[in-house]
């Protein structure tokens, strides 16, 4: 039974539980407050038993209209007692639903977008990294089927139209011998790749007497298709071309005379495989040494192993 006794506090404050067993919380119960009542100042206290736990206590007829009044707290710890008083129950808001405090967060979402976006920004480069790099294998791959494939040159003769030799003087007066020849050549170009048409030129092609060059020739750029052979005339002249010292080892008369002479050419050829991204290039460099007698107008004809082909 509870005594209502003067402005007397009467606290009672649980002992602490076993050390095996959990944490539990802890309940002060105060009597009310000495406003309320009108008792003699000596009256004596009385404590209130103590309870580790709700369900251990009994009912308290304390807890009534009394404790709302209270001006002491009824908790201890960070747990709230949930043993019905009506004093602390939770407040509803219109639609019978109990309010609760909202969780205040700090800071903004900025940094996660960035985050995210920086994480996207590296997705997207790596996907360009290993495109630029499958592509580069991919094209590698290309490159090293289509080098075999090269463009094959055979020299099939030399017509001489015209090969005259003379005294004459160079531009500036000295006196020399000169020459003039005229000729046409015959080349054959054969391109072997099956993936792959090849564009065809030249460098200059040179007649030569005695490390000097008498006659030139050219070959115009032009498209060749793949697996596909193509016979080519070309025009080599030289008009009064001098020949100074090395004049004197060139002996013509209107019978005839040997003059030794020699072919270089050299053909280049270029595949473009996927664009202008992979292509092959080639170079076949060709020489051949020949006999030209002015009496003998018919063509030179060349053996397959005339030229050197490099």
């Amino acid at each position: 039974m509870m005594h209502n006794k003067s402005d007397s506090d009467v606290t009672s404050l649980a002992a602490s539980s076993p050390p095996r067993s959990p944490k539990r919380a802890v309940y002060y119960v105060q009597s009310p407050s000495r406003d309320s009542h009108d008792g003699d100042k000596s009256s004596s206290m009385q404590a209130t038993p103590v309870y580790n736990s709700p369900m251990e206590s009994p009912s308290h007829p304390s807890f009534g209209r009394h404790s709302r009044t209270s001006s002491a707290s009824r908790f201890s710890g960070p747990f709230r007692s949930s043993s019905g008083r009506k004093g602390n129950r939770k407040r509803v808001n219109d639609k019978g639903w109990p309010e609760c405090n909202v969780i205040q967060e700090e800071g903004s979402y900025d940094d996660l977008e960035e985050d995210r976006g920086l994480s996207r920004r590296c997705q997207i480069i790596l996907a360009l990294l290993s495109f630029v790099l499958l592509f580069t294998v991919f094209s590698l791959i290309i490159w090293g089927a289509a080098r075999p494939y090269k463009a094959k040159v055979v020299v099939k003769s030399l017509a001489m139209d015209d090969f005259y030799a003379g005294e004459g003087s160079d531009t500036t007066g000295v006196p020399t011998k000169m020459v003039t020849v005229n000729c046409s050549l015959k080349i054959s170009i054969y391109n072997p790749a099956s993936m792959f048409g090849i564009h065809v030129t030249s460098s200059s092609i040179n007649l030569i007497f005695s490390e000097i060059t008498i006659a030139t020739g050219e070959l115009k750029k032009y498209y060749q298709p793949r697996r596909s052979r193509r016979t080519l005339s070309l025009i080599l002249s030289g008009e009064k071309v001098p020949l100074y010292g090395a004049g004197a080892g060139l002996a013509l008369s209107n019978t005839g005379g040997a003059v030794p002479l020699t072919l270089d050419l050299e053909i280049i050829s270029r595949g473009y495989v996927i664009g202008k991204l992979v292509k092959v290039k080639h170079r076949k460099h060709v020489s051949c040494p020949l006999v030209v007698d002015s009496s003998n107008t018919k063509p030179i004809k060349f053996s397959q192993n005339a030229c050197s082909y490099e």
